[in-house]
């Protein structure tokens, strides 16, 4: 009898294995089909992104909702670091509203995983993410990748050298004219600064200082404020590859000295109320179109040509893609150096960029 037990369970646990198997395959469905069931289920989808000002998903939203008439995406944005945290008090309470996370925060997904809080979900296009961009039971997937490098506007550096280098940083022509997100409030900037102080040491950090940099909160403000003038240049934010002839600012990689780079990790939780818009998100968040034509920095896809002048981004060594990807799941050590950053800035001063949205947002702010 025992051993006819043992056997059942063994029998039992193999089913069981072939099952999971199948339910992390690939997706087969064809987009048409994933949008039939996302209208089926009632068109509606709640996505947290990691970001800095409510607006920020509006181009995706649109793009989205252009392509998929009926569904609705409410883009919920907030700083990462706090969509973690709603996330696990909603995990913890029950009480999942979200549908989709998709942050910059990189240690909290084999968390969940772990957890058993995500749903393993291969898109459409997952094939073609690159390797080091997915899990390797569709638990996570990098959905696109931003990058933390020069920005800087021509105009207001009044003939100055475009900083494009650590220490171009510290010429005195630029004093006062350059504005950073606060380290300590961003975990991609603090990297950056990370990269530079291995490299240059922490009297870099003390001469910069002297500069006079301005410190704001969230990355979006740097760009803003570099677009208009207000400020030369900053390091803390991204930039369009191929920018739009009307910009008045550039995006400019270093040569010698290290940037900030990731993909940006979108996961379905497994408590989803919407989990057929979710999986019609991703798989369209990945789709070969998608990822040439609505997102502005590099592409998670090997197929996806960069733009001219530019390699893939796991062609960069000064990219640090792994390095960063091992600082953030180190909390302790992050800890310890934002502590240390701190003393040179300063703490972070004024309210979030982002908004104070609650426990369970379901709708973005205006």
């Amino acid at each position: 009898m025992k051993a006819k037990n043992v056997l059942m369970a063994v029998g039992l646990a193999a089913l069981t294995a072939t099952a999971q198997v199948q339910a992390v395959g690939l997706e087969k469905q064809s987009m048409e089909q994933l949008y039939q069931a996302a209208l089926q289920e009632g068109g509606k989808l709640v996505v947290y992104a990691g970001g800095d000002t409510p607006e920020q998903q509006n181009g995706i939203k649109a793009a989205f909702e252009k392509r998929f008439p009926g569904i609705t995406l409410d883009a919920v944005v907030d700083y990462s670091k706090v969509h973690d945290a709603r996330i696990d008090w909603q995990l913890a309470n029950k009480n999942v509203t979200a549908d989709v996370v998709q942050l910059q925060t990189l240690q909290d997904f084999p968390r969940w995983k772990a957890e058993g809080a995500l749903l393993n979900y291969k898109p459409l296009g997952w094939d073609k993410v690159y390797r080091d961009f997915k899990d390797k039971d569709g638990a996570w997937t990098g959905v696109f990748v931003d990058a933390f490098s020069n920005v800087s506007n021509q105009s207001s550096l009044g003939g100055i050298k475009a900083p494009r280098e650590a220490d171009d940083y510290l010429n005195p022509a630029l004093k006062g004219k350059i504005i950073s997100t606060y380290p300590n409030d961003d975990d991609a900037v603090l990297f950056w600064y990370k990269q530079t102080i291995d490299r240059h040491g922490w009297q870099w950090l003390g001469k910069f200082m002297q500069q006079q940099p301005h410190f704001v909160r969230g990355t979006q403000a740097p760009a803003d404020e570099v677009e208009s003038g207000k400020y030369a240049a900053t390091f803390s934010t991204d930039g369009m590859l191929k920018p739009d002839a009307s910009a008045k600012s550039r995006f400019v990689l270093p040569e010698k000295d290290g940037f900030v780079a990731w993909a940006q990790r979108a996961a379905i939780l497994k408590d989803a109320k919407h989990p057929a818009a979710a999986k019609l998100y991703l798989s369209w968040l990945l789709d070969k179109d998608t990822q040439e034509n609505v997102w502005y920095m590099w592409s998670v896809r090997t197929d996806v040509a960069p733009p001219a002048g530019y390699k893939h981004i796991w062609q960069y060594p000064n990219a640090n893609l792994k390095a960063f990807e091992r600082f953030m799941a180190d909390c302790a050590a992050v800890e310890r150096f934002r502590a240390e950053v701190g003393l040179y800035v300063g703490d972070v001063q004024g309210e979030s960029s982002a908004g104070v949205l609650g426990f369970t947002p379901v709708k973005a702010l205006r």
